[in-house]
């Protein structure tokens, strides 16, 4: 168990209008320094696929889209990449992104982010939040035609707006 402390800064602008939120990102991630960047997590495939289009940059990609990335969490206690593990967890100032965009939706990348979403910002954020599967390599009981479909929600959502 180790001591992380969010090492990414959040991926938005003003134009941005909906905002997923991971928990933390993964060993591979912070190594990295990028989101989902784990080679087995299905995130961007997802997003390939819902969106139909290859992403060649990702952050242009979000931006383009009006879609903000970030995680629940600034800081916590963690084994390797399991969020079962997290432990003394403080959160991340989402309401700043707020302020500066248009975001009219959040989403979270599974239920520990779910969670931990509504631990902290229940009663002091006032928008929708939608609870989509992990894209996790270690969530494979989720096969990707169920990920596809969930994800859809993003597409639709944004269409909307």
């Amino acid at each position: 168990m180790e001591r992380v402390e969010h090492p990414l800064k959040p991926i938005y602008n003003e134009d941005s209008k909906i905002l997923i939120l991971g928990t933390m990102p993964s060993v591979a991630s912070r190594k990295k320094e990028f989101y989902y960047a784990h080679p087995k997590n299905r995130f961007w495939l997802t997003l390939e696929m819902v969106f139909h289009e290859k992403i060649e940059d990702k952050t242009k990609f979000l931006l383009e889209k009006g879609i903000a990335l970030w995680d629940v969490l600034a800081s916590c206690e963690i084994k390797g990449s399991s969020d079962a593990s997290i432990k003394n967890a403080v959160p991340n100032k989402i309401e700043e992104i707020l302020k500066k965009s248009q975001i009219k939706a959040i989403f979270t990348t599974g239920t520990t982010a779910y969670k931990y979403y509504y631990k902290f910002f229940k009663e002091k954020i006032d928008l929708p939040v939608f609870l989509l599967p992990s894209p996790s390599p270690a969530n494979c009981k989720v096969k990707q035609e169920e990920l596809n479909a969930a994800y859809q929600v993003l597409v639709n959502y944004l269409d909307c707006q």
